[in-house]
């Protein structure tokens, strides 16, 4: 029989008594062939146990594998933070929980239905029953977005079957304030309104399987909080002693065209958009469009001035009225003399208005609208402003009625815009909501300086003067200029007397022009102190100076007596 091959052992091994010396010497181990059998079985029995494992764990359909795979990915984006043009934070993102359920682990929909719908009240308990009770489906959102509050309550349910992850929820620490600029988000945290629907359109939102800080620079607007809340505070106030249905300001920038301050009242809470009451989600600065009366007649003057050539000082004959047909246009307040071209703007003259539109002509008032961009459809970053409502006939009726503030809609801002180039020096501008840093270079001409100058000059004189309809904006230490409104709202068969907008323009400082100003009163009620009556000179016009004495300060105008002191 052969006997086996020596196996050589290190030294340790063969140092032994009665053994070679020599570290080269072999020794003869012999090991029983059944031991070696056992070892060959023991080593392939853990390498089977081993696959036998990972095929049953991958077959075993676990409840955490399938559910990781039933999740959608990239459910929620990420945005940057909104900050105003002073680095306020207006919106931002935080981790939240979001509550969801896997249907097939459920034990009793009906009393997991009912158990959810008496934690949080908004959710249908009807729709969570029948969503529960498809065990087919392993993943169903319960609420998105939860607050602490509300996940410690859902976590004391104690439901199996129900489980939280973690998601971006976008927050905004203004809450009503901006709610109008700032527009909200969807569940996913994607844009839907406003500058967040704006921040979604230029790129600047990023996937995410699970929430984290964007590290985009912040959307920095030209809105100063500061600003917005002395305007919507101002508002209320006088919606409050006016018994308005609604109002609407506007504070721009005039050589920029950077939007300082908007506010839409009734406002809406942009973290609960979708429960919002209708007449909140109206955004009467952008959102609509309006008659707004005898505002419109600095654009009337713009024309007479710039092209039809007349003076400030050239009289026109207003002791008739105007008749077209059955259709007669008179004045209010008959004069009884005739008035100079700035006189119809001071004392709100309907038939010199009425006047220089017929003498201009159709074509030309038209083609002098076009230029200051009131026909066009206006843009901004917030979305697209509410489309100019012109006329469909648009003869000599309709531009006498247009000249002084009927059968022409515009949205507040976009007016706000084109009277801005009328003062400015005659240089067009474009509004935005984002914070410029140089002053852009103006779109186009509308009028000479001379004419923008004449203009500037006839509207202090609506405010300084006695006799003008915008007497009570005047407010000492600050030159301001302006235009009185008072539009009869339209309704069936007619013009509704006693539903009317009032507002006023106004042009701070009227001599060289930072700011414009447009503020509306909607439906406002006649007070005692206004002795019943409810034109914009005597609640839109004294609203305008109050919130001018609160913001002056806020823009870097100081009154002329705290500056002379200095």
């Amino acid at each position: 029989m052969k006997r086996p091959e020596p196996l050589r052992v290190g030294p340790a091994l063969a140092a032994r008594p009665g053994a070679p010396r020599d570290p080269g010497h072999a020794v003869r181990v012999e090991l029983p062939r059944g031991r070696t059998w056992l070892m060959h079985v023991a080593i392939s029995a853990v390498f089977v146990a081993i696959a036998g494992q990972t095929v049953r764990l991958a077959a075993s359909g676990d409840p955490e594998t399938r559910l990781a795979r039933a999740e959608p990915l990239h459910q929620t984006f990420i945005r940057p933070d909104i900050v105003d043009r002073r680095g306020i934070l207006l919106a931002t993102d935080v981790d939240a929980a979001s509550l969801f359920a896997d249907p097939a682990m459920i034990r009793d929909a009906d009393l997991t239905a009912e158990r959810l719908a008496a934690t949080f009240p908004e959710l249908d308990a009807g729709d969570l029953r029948r969503r529960l009770a498809d065990h087919t489906r392993r993943f169903e959102w319960i609420k998105r977005g939860l607050t602490p509050i509300e996940a410690q309550r859902a976590h004391d349910l104690g439901i199996p079957g129900l489980g939280f992850r973690r998601e971006p929820r976008r927050v905004y620490p203004t809450r009503y304030l901006t709610s109008h600029i700032i527009g909200h988000v969807d569940p996913d945290n994607r844009g839907t309104a406003g500058i967040e629907r704006h921040i979604d359109e230029i790129g600047e939102i990023d996937a995410a399987a699970a929430p984290r800080r964007s590290q985009r620079a912040p959307i920095r607007l030209s809105i100063d909080l500061g600003v917005q809340n002395a305007v919507a505070d101002t508002l209320a106030d006088a919606m409050k002693q006016y018994k308005a249905e609604g109002a609407s300001g506007i504070v721009l920038d005039a050589a920029s065209g950077e939007i300082i301050a908007a506010v839409s009242l009734p406002d809406q809470d942009p973290e609960k958009f979708p429960g919002a009451d209708e007449d909140d989600r109206k955004d009467r600065v952008m959102g609509g469009t309006f008659e707004l009366g005898s505002i419109a007649k600095t654009v009337t003057l713009g024309l007479a001035l710039e092209d039809l050539g007349s003076s400030l000082n050239r009289i026109y004959d207003t002791r008739e009225p105007l008749r077209f047909g059955r259709y007669t246009i008179a004045e209010q307040y008959p004069p009884g003399r005739p008035l100079t071209l700035a006189e119809i703007l001071v004392r709100s003259s309907n038939v010199g208005a009425g006047l220089i539109a017929m003498e201009a002509g159709v074509a030309r008032q038209r083609a002098f609208l076009d230029r200051l961009g009131l026909l066009d459809h206006m843009r901004t970053e917030v979305g697209p402003v509410a489309k100019p409502q012109i006329p469909s006939h648009w003869g000599p009726l309709e531009g006498v009625t247009i000249a002084y503030g009927h059968g022409l809609a515009v949205a507040p801002l976009q007016f706000a815009a084109a009277a801005a180039g009328l003062v400015n020096g005659g240089i067009k501008i474009k509004p935005t909501m984002l914070r410029q840093d140089t002053v852009p270079a103006g779109e186009a001409r509308v009028i000479s300086p001379a004419s923008s100058a004449a203009i500037r000059e006839a509207l202090r004189r609506a405010v300084s003067d006695t006799q003008g309809t915008g007497r009570r904006a005047e407010l000492e230490g600050y030159e301001i200029g302006g235009k009185t409104g008072t539009a009869e709202q339209p309704g069936k068969g007619g013009y509704r007397e006693k539903a009317v907008i009032s507002s006023f323009f106004a042009v701070l400082p009227a001599s060289v022009p930072r700011y414009v100003l447009l503020l509306s009163l909607f439906e406002p009620e006649g007070t005692k102190e206004t002795k019943g009556k409810i034109t914009a000179g005597l609640n839109a016009a004294p609203t305008t100076a109050h919130l001018i004495q609160r913001i002056g300060p806020m823009l870097d105008l100081l009154p002329e007596r705290v500056a002379g002191a200095n």
